[in-house]
């Protein structure tokens, strides 16, 4: 695939996609090399120097860094040592998933991460839970679909997801990534991609650009690039890292990394955009709502909960006080009677 080729469609997707409305958008790039991945990955795992490091199993081959072996029970991860302070970017992926278990004997996938803390090894591909960013998941073992008869029952034919299948997911640190669903309950979007023993390159594409959140598709060998998702008012906060993990349990497959390359995006805005657009310390997804993606309640000050506590106090006293001098009422007009 010839660069300039790819790149113009790219940009002519970008005037498709409407990002500008009903002008053109203006749009430049440029490759930021201090976020980017590519051969001959010249200090890459090193500890005192290189820009990203490796973890786990993740190994460096001169066409490729493999995240995982098609071995049972691996894991591995490259991650960014530079955090990234662009307004808006685009990441391009170039990866290969390769084995030889045949169709859904295979696993378990790779994740492509923007988030706040790097280096941590957890459950959710390799990588921790309860994150604080942007993941992008590339699923090609559906732990959900192997229970079928509970998949009849709890969704129609039309909603039922064909895997490999690619998802993403913005976490504000209080959700909890559902392995045995395959992230359903907190994905945004989604779509199916047959990646696994491809002998064509395969390609995602991650952007995001004025708070929305588009990831593209090209792995059918034709140079044309697929929807997948696209999800506008997604704010994540600037200052996080780039990475990509995977793992493998019982099934297994190679996860390889050809190239990371991030592009800078110059967008023009207009005032009203800018004003829209301002800086976010949390990250979060206009007008959705999914378990405990609520905006946490303010701590109560000291003076609140010591007012609380005193009008509670008085409020029993006072119910104590009745209840007495009712009381002795009652007995009063007891004895009366009694005589």
């Amino acid at each position: 695939m010839a660069a300039g080729r790819w790149r113009a469609g790219l940009a002519l997707l970008a005037v498709a996609l409407g990002l500008g409305g009903p002008r053109a958008e203006q749009m430049e790039e440029h490759l930021k090399r201090e976020h980017s991945l590519s051969k001959p990955y010249q200090g890459v795992g090193s500890a005192s120097a290189g820009l990203w490091e490796l973890q786990g199993n993740a190994m460096v081959m001169a066409q490729y860094i493999r995240l995982t072996p098609d071995v049972q029970s691996k894991w591995g991860a490259v991650w960014n040592r530079v955090p990234c302070y662009l307004r808006d970017w685009e990441m391009q992926v170039h990866f290969k998933i390769h084995g030889q278990g045949k169709k859904n004997l295979n696993g378990d996938g790779f994740a492509i991460w923007y988030t706040k803390d790097r280096m941590q090894q957890g459950p959710v591909f390799g990588s921790k839970d309860n994150f604080l960013g942007l993941g992008v998941f590339v699923d090609t073992y559906p732990n959900e679909e192997k229970q079928q008869e509970a998949q009849k029952r709890r969704y129609s034919p039309g909603n039922q997801r064909v895997f490999p299948y690619i998802s993403a997911m913005v976490n504000n640190g209080s959700l909890t990534y559902d392995h045995d669903r395959d992230g359903r309950p907190t994905e945004l979007g989604g779509c199916t991609a047959m990646v696994r023993n491809l002998n064509h390159d395969t390609f995602l594409v991650i952007r995001y650009v004025k708070r929305r959140l588009t990831v593209l598709i090209d792995i059918d060998g034709k140079q044309e690039w697929r929807d997948c998702i696209d999800v506008p008012g997604v704010r994540l906060p600037r200052g996080y890292y780039f990475g990509t993990s995977s793992v493998t349990g019982d099934l297994s497959d190679n996860h390889d990394i050809i190239s990371l390359k991030l592009y800078q995006l110059t967008v023009e805005r207009t005032p009203e955009e800018e004003r829209r657009d301002k800086e976010v310390y949390l990250p979060v997804v206009d007008n959705l709502k999914l378990p405990g993606m609520e905006a946490p309640l303010e701590p109560m000050s000291g003076l609140a909960l010591f007012l609380i506590v005193f009008f509670s106090l008085v409020a029993i006293v006072f119910a104590v006080v009745i209840g007495v001098i009712v009381y002795n009422k009652w007995q009063e007009q007891s004895r009366k009677h009694f005589y």
